[in-house]
C-alpha cells in the first residue's frame, strides 16, 4: 500500500513540473487565417500563380504544431498537404490557365481545431489556339476520314467541334486537350474543316478562337440508282402501276450492295441490284411519293419521284333529310359522290352501299335510303364503288329528336303578393331548343327559348290578388306543329301579414295573483306565421314560436305581480314582413284570498276595538253607580234601614248596582231626581249623564254589627242608615259605612281616576 502511494506521489509531481518526464499538452489557439492570390487575382494565361494561405497562432509550448493545410476550389478540395512549419503555406499554379479560374479557400486543422478563409476569386483569360489534323486529303463518297483536335496548354473539361463548310458536324466532350472525330461526306466536291473548343468552368464557359481551315476533295463513286415508274402520264385512279428501282455503274463492283422500294412511309420491296412493285394508283392531295435508295458501307444514294393521280370519283358524303327528325319520323339518308372522272367513268357506273347494322333503311334511287328513326342516336356510313376503287364516307350520326311533354308549371321560390313572382315552365323531356310561351288566360305574357341543358324558362309577373296566380299556363313547343299546353298553375301565395293585434286572457280587470295569463297574438295574411312576445324594456323576446294559424297565445302558467307591465307581439310569415302590435299593459292584483285574508283581519281588528271601547265605557258607567250610592244621605243616622251595595269585582260593578232596603217599601235609587240633592251634589254631579239605574232587591237581614270592611277579598259592602222620614234632609248625614279597596284598589284607581273622588268621605260607623 505504501509502495502505491510512493508511485502515485512520484507521477503527480512529475506532471506539474517542468522538466519532468512527462509534459503538459501544448496550449494554443488560432488567431487568423486569410488567403491571398499572387500577384492578381486577374491574370492572362501562362502567369505563374500562386495561392498564399496565411495563419496566426498563439502557442504556450516551445515544440512546433503540426498543420494540415487544405486548399479548395469551387468547394472542392484540390490540395491537402501536413506540416510543422510555422511559415506562409504557398499553393502554386505555374502556367495558370483558363481552368484554373475559380473560388479558392484555405482551411487548417491544429490537432482538431479547424479554421478557414475567407474566398479569393482567381480569373484567367486566354485559350490557345486550337489545331487541326486530318488523315487524308482526298477521299469517296462514304469515305471516313479522321479529324484530330488539340488545345495546347490547356486543362480541364473541354468541349471540342467540327464544322464542315461552317456547318457544325460532330461534338466531342473529353477531359484532355484533345479530341477525334470519324468524318463521312454525303456529297463530292472540296470541302473546308476546321475546329475549335471550349472550356467549362462552372458556372462559365470559354470559348477559343478558330483552328485552322483544311480542306479536303471529295470524289463521286460511278453507281447511281434508278427509278422508273409505268405509265408516267396522265394517271387515273384504278390505274395499274410499275414501279422499277436499280442502279447504274461501270467500274465498281455491286457486292454489299441494298436497294429498297418505298412509296411514303410504305415499303414495297427490296433487293440487291433490281427490285419492282406492281400497284393500283389511288389519288392523294400531294400525289405519290416513290423512293429508290442505295446503300453500300457507309456510302447513301437515292432517286426520287412524285407522280400526280388524277381521281376517279370523290369520296361519297352522306346527308339527312329533313335535317332533324323526331323518334319514329320518316327520314330519307342520300349518299352521293360530287364529281367524277366522265372520260374514264359514267355516273351509272358508281354504287353505293349504305351501312346500318341493326337499322336496316329501304334503297330506292341509287344511293337513297329511306326509313324511321330510332328513339336512341345512330351512326350511318356508305361506301362508292367503281372500276375496283372503294370510297368510304364520313360517319353521319343522326340524333332523332324526342317531342316535348306536356310542360309543368311552378312558382320559383316564393310567391308573396305585392311582389314579382317568378313562374317557372319546365317538361320533363324533350330535345333542345325549347320554346315556352306563358299564357294568363286567353293572352301570352311572353316566349322564352330554352337551347342550354341547365337554362330554365323563367317569367316574372305581378298579381294584386292571390286568385289570379291560377289563371297561369305554360305552352312549350321543340318543332311541333302547335305546342302542348299544360295544367293550370296551382300555388299558394303568401299575403304579407297585417293588423297585429295583442289581447289577454283573463279580462285586465281579472287579472289577479296565482291564476293565469294567456297573451294571445293575432295578425291577419297567410301562415305559417312565427310568433314573438316581447315585454316593454326587454330586448329578448319572452318566447317564439311558428303557428300554422294566424293566432297564437303564450301562456304564464301562474303570474305574481313582478308580471305587471307592458307587452307586445311581432310577427312574420314567408313575405317577411314583420308587424307589431298594440302595447297591452297587464296590472296583476291582489289575490282573493288575501284580500278575504286581509278583510278578516280588519273586521277582527274592528271589533276588538268595539269591545274594548264598550267594556271601558261600562266602567266609567260603574265607577259613577258605585259613586252615587255612596254620596246617598239617611233619614235617620241610628236607623236599622240600611242599603246594602253589593259590588262583585269591576265586573259586578260595571254590570249593575245592587241596592237592598230592609224594611222599607220604596228604595231611594229607584228614580234619580236632580232636585233631590244640593248646590254641591249637583255641582260634584252636573258633568255626568243622567243614567237610569235598575233596582236589584235581595231580601236579606242586616247585620248592624258586620264589619264595613273585608280585605283582601273583591267585595265591598257599604250600609247606609236611612231615617224614618226618607230622605227629604240632605243635610243630616247618617252613618256612612264604605270598604277601602285592598291592594287592588290602587290597579283600579289607575284605569279608573274618577273613584280617587271618594276617598274624603268619612269613616263609617255602626
Amino acid at each position: 500500500m505504501g509502495l502505491l502511494l510512493l508511485l502515485t506521489s512520484t507521477l503527480l509531481s512529475s506532471y506539474f513540473h517542468p522538466g519532468s518526464v512527462v509534459n503538459a499538452q501544448h496550449m494554443f489557439t488560432i488567431r487568423d487565417i486569410s488567403l491571398s492570390v499572387e500577384p492578381s487575382t486577374d491574370v492572362t494565361r501562362g502567369t505563374n500563380v500562386t495561392v498564399r494561405c496565411q495563419v496566426t497562432v498563439s502557442s504556450s509550448g516551445q515544440e512546433a504544431l503540426s498543420r494540415e493545410y487544405t486548399i479548395f476550389k469551387d468547394g472542392s478540395i484540390v490540395y491537402t498537404k501536413t506540416t510543422s512549419s510555422s511559415e506562409d503555406f504557398l499553393y502554386l499554379l505555374p502556367e495558370a490557365r483558363v481552368s484554373n479560374s475559380g473560388k479558392y479557400k484555405c482551411k487548417i486543422n491544429i490537432e482538431g481545431k479547424q479554421s478557414t478563409s475567407d474566398a479569393k476569386k482567381l480569373s484567367v483569360t486566354g485559350l490557345s489556339k486550337p489545331d487541326l489534323h486530318l488523315n487524308k486529303g482526298v477521299v469517296t463518297e462514304g469515305e471516313e476520314l479522321t479529324a484530330r483536335c488539340m488545345a495546347p496548354g490547356e486543362t480541364g473539361s473541354i468541349f471540342f467541334y467540327f464544322y464542315d463548310n461552317s456547318e457544325e458536324v460532330q461534338e466531342k466532350r473529353v477531359n484532355s486537350n484533345q479530341a477525334v472525330a470519324e468524318l463521312r461526306f454525303s456529297s463530292i466536291g472540296n470541302h473546308k474543316i476546321h475546329c475549335a473548343y471550349t472550356v467549362l468552368i462552372t458556372p462559365d464557359s470559354f470559348k477559343s478562337e478558330e483552328s485552322n481551315s483544311v480542306t479536303v476533295s471529295v470524289k463521286e463513286i460511278s453507281i447511281t440508282p434508278v427509278l422508273e415508274i409505268s405509265p408516267q402520264y396522265k394517271i387515273f385512279e384504278g390505274d395499274r402501276l410499275n414501279i422499277f428501282c436499280s442502279v447504274q455503274t461501270s467500274q465498281h463492283s455491286t457486292e454489299n450492295m441494298l436497294l429498297y422500294l418505298s412509296e411514303g412511309t410504305s415499303l414495297l420491296s427490296s433487293g440487291t441490284t433490281k427490285v419492282n412493285h406492281s400497284m393500283v394508283a389511288l389519288a392523294k392531295a400531294a400525289g405519290l411519293m416513290f423512293e429508290c435508295r442505295m446503300e453500300m458501307g457507309h456510302l447513301v444514294k437515292t432517286a426520287t419521284k412524285t407522280l400526280p393521280v388524277t381521281e376517279l370519283f370523290s369520296a361519297p358524303t352522306l346527308t339527312m333529310s329533313p335535317a332533324e327528325v323526331f323518334q319514329r319520323e320518316p327520314m330519307t339518308l342520300t349518299c352521293k359522290s360530287e364529281s367524277f372522272a366522265s372520260e374514264r367513268l359514267q355516273r351509272k357506273e358508281l354504287t353505293y352501299t349504305l351501312y346500318s347494322l341493326g337499322n336496316p333503311l329501304n334503297s330506292g334511287d341509287t344511293g337513297v335510303f329511306s326509313g324511321k328513326a330510332l328513339q336512341h342516336e345512330f351512326n350511318y356510313t356508305c361506301t362508292a364503288r367503281a372500276k375496283g376503287i372503294e370510297k368510304h364516307s364520313e360517319t353521319l350520326t343522326v340524333r332523332p329528336r324526342v317531342f316535348v311533354s306536356a310542360p309543368k308549371i311552378s312558382v320559383y321560390d316564393k310567391a308573396i303578393l305585392g311582389k314579382p313572382i317568378q313562374i317557372l315552365c319546365e317538361s320533363d323531356t324533350g330535345s333542345l331548343p325549347i320554346n315556352y310561351t306563358l299564357w294568363k288566360g286567353y293572352h301570352t305574357e311572353g316566349t322564352t327559348r330554352v337551347q342550354m341543358p341547365f337554362q330554365k324558362a323563367l317569367f316574372t309577373v305581378s298579381i294584386s290578388k292571390p286568385e289570379e296566380l291560377n289563371k297561369y299556363m305554360c305552352e312549350a313547343n321543340n318543332g311541333r306543329e302547335e305546342g302542348l299546353l299544360g295544367a293550370r298553375l296551382t300555388a299558394n301565395v303568401t299575403v304579407p301579414l297585417t293588423h297585429a293585434m295583442l289581447s289577454v286572457l283573463p279580462a285586465l280587470q281579472d287579472i289577479s295573483e296565482e291564476g293565469h295569463l294567456n297573451l294571445i297574438c293575432s295578425v291577419q295574411g297567410t301562415p305559417p306565421v312565427t310568433f314573438k312576445w316581447y315585454r316593454v324594456g326587454d330586448p329578448q323576446p319572452l318566447n317564439a314560436t311558428t303557428s300554422d294559424n294566424v293566432y297564437k297565445d303564450y301562456e304564464f302558467p301562474v303570474i305574481s305581480k313582478a308580471h305587471s307591465g307592458k307587452y307586445y307581439c311581432e310577427a312574420f310569415n314567408h313575405a317577411n314582413n314583420i308587424v307589431r302590435s298594440n302595447e297591452v299593459t297587464v296590472e296583476v292584483r291582489m289575490a282573493v284570498w288575501k284580500k278575504a285574508l286581509i278583510g278578516g283581519i280588519c273586521l277582527l281588528i274592528v271589533t276588538v276595538l268595539v269591545l274594548v271601547f264598550g267594556l271601558y265605557f261600562r266602567s266609567k258607567r260603574g265607577k259613577r253607580d258605585a259613586a252615587a250610592e255612596l254620596s246617598v244621605k239617611p233619614s235617620s243616622p241610628k236607623s236599622d234601614d240600611s242599603l246594602t251595595v253589593n259590588l262583585t269585582h269591576d265586573t259586578e260593578v260595571y254590570n249593575a248596582a245592587t241596592v237592598r232596603v230592609d224594611r222599607a217599601a220604596v228604595s231611594v235609587w229607584s228614580e234619580r231626581k236632580p232636585e233631590a240633592g244640593n248646590d254641591e251634589e249637583n255641582s260634584m254631579m252636573s258633568n255626568e249623564p243622567d243614567v237610569e239605574y235598575t233596582e236589584v232587591v235581595h231580601p236579606r237581614s242586616a247585620d248592624p254589627a258586620r264589619v264595613p270592611l273585608r280585605k283582601g277579598t273583591d267585595t265591598v259592602y257599604s250600609e247606609l242608615q236611612n231615617s224614618p222620614h226618607g230622605a227629604a234632609d240632605h243635610h243630616d248625614y247618617g252613618s256612612v259605612e264604605y270598604a277601602e279597596l285592598n291592594g287592588e284598589q290602587s290597579e283600579s284607581s289607575q284605569h279608573h281616576p274618577q273613584v280617587n273622588s271618594y276617598q274624603d268621605l268619612p269613616e263609617p260607623v255602626d
